[in-house]
């Protein structure tokens, strides 16, 4: 299940996979992933590298590269276990391939893998992931708009996005979010964004961490009134993210604290001034 839940999810956005990965970004981050594939499989190239292999055929992966390329595959179906989108299943493939990639051509020859390694700093430093341009009905506040914004309309319910450009968690989430706004978008339920990691005042107000250790980003939080209702993820007294999961008796005591319970309706006729039930409004107006 582990492989053909992402071979489904990819056939099912082949088209819009497509669109996305014939951007710069990910043409090269596809060759730096086949690097030591295209090193080691090259003719004239792998007739001077270095193998194990019984037979001296340095032209083909030896045991312990094919061991090295099966350990690192085992952990990029774990991880996309986790994964929602289709970006974030081909990410952590490119992702885990460059670290295979690092660790053999170290292992090949230490010259090769610091010019790899390398490579791998200044694309890091000097490019980045593609944003997301599709449709949505997203109001983008400001340090300046925000607090306006929230508290314009009583009757409207906010979600707001706190997100940063430059991590990948929020880059794969802002198609998901964007999708929900274009499906539940309405008079009394607006969406909005609000880089955090540009507004520093913004983070410092409502308590959501820019850092990469506090595993805060993004965070959704609800606002009815101006006033926040809820977020997601939760966070703890040291404003990190929490990661357990409440059991099923202090998940009840906290939706009970949260929402008032709904009256129930009672069963028995309505019964009118005298004890007895009121006339339908038909023979009334007879």
């Amino acid at each position: 299940m582990a492989l053909i839940t992402p071979l489904l999810a990819f056939l099912y956005h082949l088209p819009q996979v497509y669109k996305w990965l014939l951007k710069p970004y990910y043409i090269a981050s596809i060759f730096m992933s086949v690097a030591f594939l295209a090193v080691r499989k090259t003719p004239g190239i792998c007739d001077h590298l270095n193998t194990d292999r019984e037979d001296g055929n340095s032209c083909d992966f030896d045991w312990r590269e094919v061991e090295i390329l099966m350990f690192l595959s085992a952990i990029v179906m774990m991880k996309n276990r986790r994964a929602i989108t289709v970006e974030q299943h081909v990410g952590n493939i490119i992702l885990f391939s460059k670290v295979a990639n690092v660790i053999l051509f170290f292992r090949l020859d230490i010259r090769m893998g610091l010019l790899y390694l390398t490579l791998c700093i200044v694309f890091l430093m000097t490019c980045k992931p593609p944003l997301y341009m599709g449709p949505e009905y997203i109001k983008y506040f400001s340090d300046k708009t925000i607090d306006d914004e929230l508290d314009r309309d009583s009757r409207v319910t906010w979600i707001v996005e706190f997100f940063a450009n430059w991590s990948p968690e929020c880059q794969s989430f802002a198609s998901v979010y964007a999708d929900l706004s274009l499906k539940y978008n309405c008079a009394g339920l607006k969406f909005g964004k609000v880089d955090i990691g540009r507004y520093g005042e913004v983070s410092k107000k409502y308590k959501v961490s820019a850092s990469p250790l506090s595993k805060q980003l993004p965070s959704l939080v609800l606002f009815q009134g101006g006033v926040e209702v809820m977020r997601r993820p939760q966070v703890d007294k040291k404003g990190r993210a929490k990661s357990k999961k409440l059991n099923k008796t202090k998940g009840d005591k906290v939706g009970q604290s949260q929402f008032p319970p709904v009256p129930e309706e009672d069963e028995s006729e309505p019964q009118g001034a005298g004890g007895e039930a009121p006339e339908p409004e038909s023979k009334k107006d007879k």
